[in-house]
């Protein structure tokens, strides 16, 4: 990301998030081609999943192992066409300065927004974070994400206590993974003073109902990950079976293009 794109392109993404009645609807890829692909049916925004870039490399989810293999993947897709938000765990570290460290390292190339977890640990710390992220790059937007529903009970004093702390250190907007009652999401929305994301489910509101409530972003997590995964074993299950598979398939033609296009960009970068 050059100096002269860097503001415009966090304008732009803080400002998806200030849309009442249209929540930025977050899908999160896990490679350049499935974020490619997300990119091509109009996604201006897409955001990264740790489960997946975890599972890739056979690695454990949550337990700060692929630090590495997040930058790298931000390599890959920073550079692209569309506002890159990166899943970065808790920043991989208990430091404030280590994971401010992170964050600029993802500015330089070119994501726009982190995504951090506080995994119920101790809210000061997690809050300590966030400031050391936004003194270091104050223009990156930063997601404070709350697990009480995601690990705990659900506790919503202890929900809005989080990010009001979370929010007073310099979180652009909250996040609570595993928030699916209407009810429930009326109250943050009225009682926290940032926008809102929550995880889609499809046992919950659906986006329509999810906008009426306030949210203001709904991120599909691992769920298109996942999907995939299942999506090859029903495939090969039809295979095996002797029925045709259905579903979308990408021509090889049509993936092999999505390659092309990332070479002729970086000749053209490398020339110009």
């Amino acid at each position: 990301m050059t100096a002269e794109t860097a503001v415009p392109a966090v304008t732009s993404f803080a400002a998806l998030h200030h849309r009442p009645g249209e929540p930025l609807l977050l899908p999160n890829a896990w490679d350049h081609a499935s974020a490619a692909v997300l990119a091509a049916r109009g996604f201006s925004a897409i955001g990264t999943t740790s489960l997946a870039v975890a599972a890739a490399v056979g690695l454990p989810d949550g337990e700060a192992a692929t630090r590495e293999h997040t930058l790298r993947l931000a390599l890959t897709l920073g550079s692209e066409p569309y506002l890159l938000s990166v899943d970065a765990e808790d920043g991989f570290s208990d430091d404030p300065g280590e994971v401010a460290e992170l964050a600029h390292e993802l500015w330089a190339v070119g994501a726009v927004g982190i995504n951090l977890e506080d995994g119920l640990g101790p809210t000061a710390r997690h809050a300590a974070k966030i400031a050391a992220v936004k003194a270091a790059v104050p223009g990156l937007f930063v997601n404070a994400r709350t697990d009480t529903y995601w690990l705990g009970d659900g506790v919503e004093t202890d929900t809005l206590r989080r990010l009001d702390a979370y929010r007073q250190a310099g979180a652009d907007g909250v996040f609570v993974p595993g928030l699916t009652d209407p009810g429930r999401i009326a109250d943050v929305v009225r009682c926290v003073d940032a926008p809102l994301n929550v995880l889609y489910s499809p046992a919950g509101p659906a986006v329509p109902q999810l906008a009426d409530l306030g949210v203001r972003r709904i991120s599909l997590g691992s769920l298109l990950y996942r999907r995939a995964l299942g999506a090859a074993l029903d495939a090969v299950a039809n295979i095996a079976a002797g029925r045709v598979p259905g579903g979308t398939t990408p021509s090889y033609d049509e993936v092999c293009a999505l390659e092309r296009s990332v070479s002729a960009r970086a000749s053209a970068n490398s020339t110009g």
